[in-house]
């Protein structure tokens, strides 16, 4: 669940239909047997809409050394204990299968982007590999959805051979895992493009880990259909809010005597009654309602993001290089309208 905020505000006022948990977080801390017990994931967070899971094939990689990789699966040290674990493509179906959620995703091998090719090539070919074993492990498939991850490091290339590859396994969607890891935003882009045309149109095309208003309408015009991202409630947890005119940062001590709301004529936002100098003092004295109010601010803003892009793509490539040209604003530094006009 998102943190800091009730099952009931992501349908009002987010509009969310759907969400992300992390099963690699879950069995790591809680353990996915205990959560099955208790009526499967959907009961234990209260929430009643579809789930995707993350593998947590992502994490697992980041742990760089701590990770020993092996045809089997990958070992690797806890970040919550300190204890060594094991995880392999048929533990990672089985974790959740029992979590009882909507879409599963594979383990996969994410490399660094600095790794080199034939480093990469092998451990896109592992990856396929425990894939075709997760689906063998499958035993919900009627209920629960795998997708595929497309990988391929920085070798677009490789992405495209890759998402030709597990296209031939006539997966419920395919993924592009493995972007957004630091390459920079024209290099993630590229690499959209290179793979996108090779990955089925009529299955959900998704791209994980995926970001600021202006990367995702750039995916979108690419070909992608679905993203995930931590960005609107993380940055929330900082103070920082997606505006019509870029990222308002609300510590700044401009805001202090500042009576506007953050975001002048959105009366749907949950901000639309409070004043920027009241928000910042909350953020200010670390008072529990400011993130939470952060956050369903940014998960609206997304929201309504989505909607609008939605709508562009109804009306047409016009639309959407219109919109474009928002999201570059959206996504960059808040520059009010009062000084700049």
């Amino acid at each position: 669940m998102v943190k800091g905020l009730h099952p009931a505000e992501l349908k009002d006022p987010v509009g969310a239909d759907i969400i992300l948990s992390n099963a690699f977080h879950i069995w790591d801390t809680f353990g996915h047997q205990r959560v099955k017990a208790l009526g499967g994931l959907h009961r234990f967070m209260g929430w009643d809409g579809p789930i995707l899971t993350d593998s947590g094939g992502f994490q697992v990689f980041s742990f760089g050394e701590k990770a020993k990789v092996s045809e089997k699966g990958v070992k690797f040290l806890s970040p919550h204990d300190r204890e060594w674990r094991f995880m392999s493509p048929e533990i990672c179906v089985e974790i959740q299968e029992a979590l009882g959620v909507d879409v599963a995703m594979p383990l996969d091998e994410c490399p660094k982007v600095s790794e080199d090719r034939r480093y990469v090539e092998n451990a896109t070919k592992r990856t396929t590999r425990w894939l075709k074993r997760c689906q063998e492990a499958q035993t919900q498939a009627d209920t629960t959805a795998l997708f595929g991850i497309v990988q391929g490091g920085m070798f677009g290339e490789l992405r495209a051979r890759h998402a030709q590859e597990i296209a031939e396994l006539d997966l419920d969607g395919y993924a592009l895992g493995g972007l957004s890891v630091g390459e920079g935003k024209e290099r993630m882009q590229a690499m959209v493009r290179a793979t996108t045309p090779h990955m089925p149109t009529h299955k959900v095309r998704y791209l994980m880990g995926v970001g600021y208003p202006i990367d995702i309408v750039d995916a979108v015009i690419g070909g992608v259909d679905m993203f995930d991202c931590v960005l609107p409630s993380r940055t929330a947890r900082f103070g920082y809010l997606f505006t019509q005119h870029g990222r308002l940062a609300i510590k700044h001590s401009r805001f202090k005597d500042d009576p506007r709301p953050v975001d002048p004529g959105s009366t749907c936002y949950p901000l639309a009654t409070f004043s920027r100098a009241y928000l910042r003092h909350l953020h200010q004295v670390g008072d529990l309602l400011a993130p939470r109010l952060f956050t369903l601010h940014n998960l609206v803003f997304y929201q309504r993001l989505m909607a609008r892009i939605r709508d562009a793509i109804d009306q047409g490539p016009d639309a959407l290089l219109a919109l474009r040209e928002k999201a570059l604003i959206w996504s960059g530094p808040y520059r009010d309208p009062q000084e700049t006009s």
